[in-house]
C-alpha cells in the first residue's frame, strides 16, 4: 500500500529548518504530544505523514487540556526548567529557541500600526500585561488552535505544524485554544473552561507540584493578550468572529 503523505511548502530554507527543528525539539522533550513523522526534508517543503481526522472541536476541550498539561509538564522536566521566559532558549545546534516577551512585544506594536489597537496607552496597557505573565514556570507556546490538531476516528490526537515555538508561561498555550475554540465555535459555557482549567493543572503538577498553579486570573491576562494577537485573523481560517476577552468566571482550578 502507497503510504499517503502531506507537503508544505516554504518561501526560504531557513523556514524549512526551523520548522524541523522544532519538530524534532518537540518529538523529544514533549512527547506525550503525538507528531506526524517528518518523513522528506526539502529545500522548501517538508514532508509529513498522512492522517486522517478532523479539527479539535468544543467537546475536545477537557482532553485537550490534560494533554497540554502533561506535554508541558514534559517539556519543563526535561529541557526547560531553567529557561527564563524572558531570554531565548537554545536548541543543541545553537540556534535560538523564542522568547516569551521579545516577539509579542513586536507583534503589538505591529497591532498598534495595524490599528487592532486604538493607541499608544493601549500598546502601554498590553505591554504592562505582557510583562505582567512572564513570571513562574517555563513552558513552550506552539499555537494550539483547532486546525492544529487531528483526531482520527478511533480518538488519536496528533498535534500538527510546528512552523511557531516559543517559550511561554505555563497555561499560556491552553488559553491560546480556549480563545480560538470561541472564534471558531462561539461562547464556551464557564464550566468547561473551569474543568478545562483543571485537567491542565493536574497534569502538569504530576510532573511537578510547582507547575499546577495557573489561576482563573492569570488565564483571564492570557486570554487579554490572545484578544490582539488573534485581532487580525478573525473571519479567516476558519474564526467566524471578532472576540473581545471577557472574564472566565473564578473556580476551583
Amino acid at each position: 500500500m502507497k503510504l499517503r503523505h502531506f507537503t508544505k511548502r516554504y518561501e526560504t530554507a531557513a523556514q524549512v529548518a526551523a520548522a524541523a527543528r522544532h519538530h524534532a525539539w518537540l518529538a523529544e522533550h514533549a512527547r506525550p504530544l503525538r507528531l506526524p513523522a517528518l518523513t522528506v526534508v526539502g529545500p522548501t517543503s517538508l514532508a509529513y505523514e498522512w492522517i486522517d481526522g478532523r479539527p479539535a472541536r468544543p467537546e475536545d476541550l477537557l482532553t485537550l487540556a490534560g494533554l497540554l498539561g502533561d506535554a508541558h509538564g514534559a517539556a519543563w522536566a526535561t529541557d526547560l526548567r531553567p529557561a527564563p521566559l524572558n531570554t531565548p532558549h537554545r536548541f543543541r545546534d545553537g540556534f535560538a529557541f523564542g522568547d516569551y516577551i521579545g516577539p509579542r512585544q513586536t507583534a503589538f506594536r505591529i497591532r498598534l500600526e495595524q490599528g487592532y489597537l486604538p493607541d499608544r496607552v493601549a500598546l502601554h496597557a498590553m505591554l504592562t500585561l505582557l510583562e505582567k505573565t512572564a513570571e513562574g514556570p517555563t513552558a513552550f507556546y506552539k499555537d494550539s488552535n483547532p486546525r492544529n490538531f487531528i483526531i482520527t476516528e478511533v480518538g488519536d490526537i496528533y498535534m500538527v505544524d510546528t512552523d511557531d515555538l516559543t517559550l511561554a508561561p505555563m497555561g499560556y498555550d491552553l488559553a491560546k485554544l480556549i480563545a480560538t475554540l470561541i472564534l471558531t465555535y462561539g461562547p464556551l459555557p464557564a464550566p468547561v473552561i473551569d474543568s478545562a482549567l483543571r485537567a491542565y493543572n493536574e497534569a502538569a503538577e504530576r510532573h511537578d507540584p510547582r507547575l499546577g498553579t495557573t489561576e482563573h486570573e492569570r488565564l483571564n491576562d492570557f486570554l487579554a493578550l490572545h484578544a490582539v494577537l488573534t485581532a487580525p485573523y478573525a473571519g479567516r481560517n476558519g474564526y467566524r468572529d471578532s472576540w473581545t476577552a471577557r472574564p472566565c468566571p473564578r473556580g476551583s482550578a
